[in-house]
């Protein structure tokens, strides 16, 4: 098999071929990379420090902003407009299904004046079955 011999490089892993070939020093400053990496982390620092400044001023101006703005309606208790928000909705959902159940299974007047009334549905129903549903008249062309 052919070995591959690249230039620069030792034979083996021994520099017995150019013992004088080092990496290039020219082309990064180490030094410039650290110094970059260190003022990136004391401007992180700084910029965090500046922000937790600024939430500490925050904090105290709404601390400060808790007063009331008009002291004079404090003592007021005003009710909103209509409709307002349920109090207790889990009652007034079983008003409301009581009262539907009451409409569906009673009787009662929908017009006196025109004599409709309803009744159960369960009346209702057996009705439907004894005199079926009403069917259009067929069309003579």
């Amino acid at each position: 098999m052919a070995e591959t011999h690249y230039p620069g490089t030792a034979a083996h892993g021994s520099d017995a071929e150019n013992p004088t070939t080092h990496h290039e020093t020219s082309d990064i400053s180490i030094r410039g990379v650290f110094a970059f990496g260190i003022a990136l982390f004391l401007t992180a620092v700084l910029i965090h420090f500046m922000i937790w400044l600024l939430f500490m001023y925050f904090n105290g101006r709404e601390s400060a902003a808790k007063t009331p703005q008009y002291p004079l309606a404090v003592g007021q208790h005003r009710v909103p407009p209509e409709p307002r928000l349920q109090t207790n909705p889990r009652e007034d959902l079983h008003d409301l299904r009581a009262s539907e159940d009451a409409i569906l299974n009673g009787y009662g007047w929908v017009d006196r004046n025109n004599g409709v009334v309803h009744i159960p549905i369960s009346e209702a129903m057996k009705l439907t079955l004894e005199r079926g549903l009403p069917v259009r008249k067929a069309q003579t062309k």
